[in-house]
Parts: structure tokens; sequence; C-alpha cells
């Protein structure tokens, strides 16, 4: 059986790269890529702890962030599309929307 610290360890590592990837990165399907990876690690993270502690409760968890990362990857991906159309870009410097 694995060390639960190995699955910890991993996933403290995908949420600092994707931590990074948010911070540094300006093309908005890298960023978006980067969050996503920052979930994927927080469900690996409650996944190794539910099991862990012996508790179906991480799945449980994990399913429902499944289901956000979904609805976020089809509504994220619908706005950038939009934003793409309207100024020929992904790049998160040029784009100023929201603003008035």
């Amino acid at each position: 059986m694995t060390p639960i610290n190995y699955y910890l360890g991993l996933g403290a590592l995908l949420f600092a790269i994707g931590t990074v990837g948010v911070l540094i990165r300006r093309n908005l399907i890298v960023v978006f890529m980067s969050i996503e990876l920052m979930l994927n690690a927080v469900n690996l993270t409650f996944i190794a702890l539910g099991r862990a502690m012996g508790s179906a409760d991480g799945q449980v968890i994990v399913f429902f962030v499944m289901i956000v990362a979904g609805v976020e990857a089809a509504v994220g991906l619908g706005i950038i599309l939009a934003a793409f159309r309207n100024r020929l870009t992904v790049n998160a410097d040029e784009f100023n929307l929201l603003r008035w």
C-alpha cells in the first residue's frame, strides 16, 4: 500500500504548478487549464484523505467538485470563445470587456 504522504505531496505539487500557471501565464486557455489542474489536485487530496480515514466522504466531495469543474469548463470556454470572437486574442492583458 502506498503511503498517504506520496498522494498529499503529489497533490501539493500539482496545486503549486497550477498556481504558478495562473499567476504567470497570460494566455486565457493556459490559465483555464491551470485552474483545472488545481481542482484535480484538490480532488486527489480528498480521495487520499478519505481512503486513509476509511470514509467515503472524500469521494462524495470529489463527485460534486467534478460537477462544478464540468460546468466551469463549459461556461468558461464559452466566455473565452465569445471574447476571442470580439477581440481576436486570448491574451489576458488585452481584455477589458467588463470595464465601463
